[in-house]
Protein backbone atom coordinates (compact mmCIF):
# COMPACT_ATOMS: atom_id res chain seq x y z
CA UNK A 1 0.00 0.00 0.00
CA UNK A 2 1.11 3.48 -0.73
CA UNK A 3 0.57 5.44 2.52
CA UNK A 4 3.26 7.84 3.75
CA UNK A 5 3.09 9.72 7.07
CA UNK A 6 5.40 12.15 8.83
CA UNK A 7 5.53 14.71 11.60
CA UNK A 8 7.49 17.82 10.64
CA UNK A 9 8.98 20.48 12.88
CA UNK A 10 7.38 23.89 12.24
CA UNK A 11 5.29 25.00 9.27
CA UNK A 12 5.00 22.75 6.24
CA UNK A 13 6.74 23.88 3.09
CA UNK A 14 4.89 24.50 -0.17
CA UNK A 15 3.73 21.31 -1.82
CA UNK A 16 6.22 20.20 -4.43
CA UNK A 17 4.67 19.20 -7.73
CA UNK A 18 4.85 15.45 -7.96
CA UNK A 19 4.02 13.30 -10.96
CA UNK A 20 0.61 11.68 -11.00
CA UNK A 21 0.53 8.02 -10.05
CA UNK A 22 -0.39 5.37 -12.60
CA UNK A 23 -4.15 4.73 -12.44
CA UNK A 24 -4.96 7.95 -10.61
CA UNK A 25 -7.89 9.91 -12.00
CA UNK A 26 -8.11 12.40 -9.13
CA UNK A 27 -5.81 14.05 -6.63
CA UNK A 28 -7.38 15.76 -3.61
CA UNK A 29 -5.19 18.09 -1.56
CA UNK A 30 -6.15 19.58 1.80
CA UNK A 31 -3.97 22.18 3.53
CA UNK A 32 -4.87 23.12 7.10
CA UNK A 33 -3.79 26.73 7.63
CA UNK A 34 -3.40 28.57 10.95
CA UNK A 35 -5.95 31.36 11.34
CA UNK A 36 -5.01 34.65 13.11
CA UNK A 37 -7.72 34.18 15.75
CA UNK A 38 -8.55 31.37 18.15
CA UNK A 39 -11.64 31.47 20.32
CA UNK A 40 -12.27 35.08 19.31
CA UNK A 41 -8.81 36.27 20.41
CA UNK A 42 -5.93 37.41 18.18
CA UNK A 43 -2.98 35.02 18.17
CA UNK A 44 0.49 34.86 16.62
CA UNK A 45 0.14 31.19 15.70
CA UNK A 46 -0.34 27.73 17.16
CA UNK A 47 2.02 25.44 19.02
CA UNK A 48 1.51 21.72 18.34
CA UNK A 49 2.62 18.96 20.66
CA UNK A 50 2.40 15.26 19.90
CA UNK A 51 3.02 11.98 21.62
CA UNK A 52 5.20 11.10 18.67
CA UNK A 53 5.27 7.27 18.65
CA UNK A 54 1.51 6.96 19.07
CA UNK A 55 0.70 9.89 16.74
CA UNK A 56 2.82 8.43 13.94
CA UNK A 57 1.28 5.00 14.49
CA UNK A 58 -2.31 6.34 14.54
CA UNK A 59 -1.78 8.42 11.38
CA UNK A 60 -0.56 5.30 9.59
CA UNK A 61 -3.36 3.07 10.95
CA UNK A 62 -6.05 5.53 9.84
CA UNK A 63 -4.38 5.99 6.47
CA UNK A 64 -4.12 2.24 5.84
CA UNK A 65 -7.73 1.63 6.90
CA UNK A 66 -9.06 4.34 4.59
CA UNK A 67 -6.74 3.31 1.77
CA UNK A 68 -8.27 -0.16 1.85
CA UNK A 69 -11.88 0.86 2.54
CA UNK A 70 -12.06 3.42 -0.26
CA UNK A 71 -9.75 1.67 -2.75
CA UNK A 72 -7.31 4.57 -2.85
CA UNK A 73 -4.12 4.63 -4.87
CA UNK A 74 -1.95 6.67 -2.49
CA UNK A 75 -2.05 8.90 0.60
CA UNK A 76 0.52 11.37 1.85
CA UNK A 77 -0.07 12.66 5.39
CA UNK A 78 2.00 15.38 7.07
CA UNK A 79 1.38 17.25 10.32
CA UNK A 80 3.41 19.93 12.07
CA UNK A 81 4.80 19.84 15.57
CA UNK A 82 6.20 22.92 17.28
CA UNK A 83 5.24 26.50 16.44
CA UNK A 84 3.38 27.38 13.25
CA UNK A 85 2.69 31.10 12.65
CA UNK A 86 -0.52 32.53 11.22
CA UNK A 87 -1.25 31.84 7.55
CA UNK A 88 1.17 28.90 7.43
CA UNK A 89 0.26 25.28 6.76
CA UNK A 90 0.22 22.90 9.75
CA UNK A 91 -1.47 19.85 8.18
CA UNK A 92 -1.52 18.44 4.67
CA UNK A 93 -3.33 15.47 3.25
CA UNK A 94 -2.85 14.39 -0.36
CA UNK A 95 -4.98 11.57 -1.73
CA UNK A 96 -4.72 9.96 -5.15
CA UNK A 97 -7.72 7.88 -6.20
CA UNK A 98 -9.29 6.41 -9.32
CA UNK A 99 -12.25 8.77 -9.04
CA UNK A 100 -12.95 11.95 -7.05
CA UNK A 101 -15.74 10.53 -4.88
CA UNK A 102 -13.68 7.97 -2.96
CA UNK A 103 -10.84 10.46 -2.50
CA UNK A 104 -13.11 13.17 -1.12
CA UNK A 105 -14.96 10.75 1.18
CA UNK A 106 -11.66 9.42 2.51
CA UNK A 107 -10.35 12.96 3.04
CA UNK A 108 -13.37 13.99 5.11
CA UNK A 109 -13.22 10.81 7.18
CA UNK A 110 -9.46 11.09 7.70
CA UNK A 111 -9.69 14.64 9.08
CA UNK A 112 -12.48 13.67 11.49
CA UNK A 113 -10.48 10.67 12.73
CA UNK A 114 -7.30 12.74 13.05
CA UNK A 115 -9.03 15.16 15.40
CA UNK A 116 -10.55 12.33 17.43
CA UNK A 117 -7.86 9.61 17.54
CA UNK A 118 -4.40 11.13 17.05
CA UNK A 119 -2.53 12.48 20.10
CA UNK A 120 -1.64 15.89 18.67
CA UNK A 121 -2.62 18.93 20.72
CA UNK A 122 -2.55 22.62 19.87
CA UNK A 123 -2.29 25.73 22.00
CA UNK A 124 -2.59 29.35 20.90
CA UNK A 125 0.46 31.60 21.19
Amino acid sequence: MNVHTRLTQGPLTALARTPYIQGSGARAIFDGVVRPTEGGADIQGLHYEAYRPMAEQQLEIIGLELHERHGLIAMDIEHSVGFVPNFECSFRLVIDSKHRREGLLAMDEFIDRLKQDVPIWKSAK
